[in-house]
């Protein structure tokens, strides 16, 4: 597993559309092992990618490392439940934002109100990089996959 971006596959992401996403979007580059993450902000949500609910645990955790960067400290990702018994799994900055989240959407909840996952602490890695790519590194890190 990679120190930090906590994924052992350094090409899984991006995940959809992974030409476009590489080509439009701002990535968070891993300086440890190279995989790109998408950091980018969506302006209609005023959100980021890592703030979306995801389907499962390991996906959240594709995503960590961007909210991790991003607030400066180690996010938790949340187990959530619907009325209807789907799960699924938020990243939080603080347990603040998991409070203010579930009081927001009454129909969630929050079983253990802890995260299922979460580094111990935040480091910042010296190689890292946050921009988007030029066309030769889209190419190359296509042909890695």
């Amino acid at each position: 597993m990679c120190k930090e971006c906590y994924i052992d596959k350094n090409r899984i992401t991006p995940l959809l559309n992974p030409a476009d996403c590489l080509e439009k979007h701002t990535q968070y580059m891993c300086g440890t092992c190279g995989r790109c993450i998408c950091i980018e902000h969506d302006s209609k949500r005023g959100l980021q990618r890592w703030n979306f609910p995801f389907k499962s645990l390991e996906i959240a955790k594709l995503y960590l490392r961007t909210a991790d960067y991003t607030v400066k400290q180690p996010c938790g990702i949340y187990e959530i439940e619907n009325k209807n018994n789907r799960r699924l799994y938020k990243i939080f900055a603080s347990f603040k934002d998991l409070q203010l989240y579930l009081n927001k959407n009454k129909d969630k909840t929050c079983k253990t109100m802890k995260p299922v996952f979460i580094v111990e602490h935040y480091k910042e890695y010296p190689h890292t990089e946050v921009r988007k790519l030029s066309a030769d590194e889209i190419k190359k890190y296509l042909s890695e996959r």
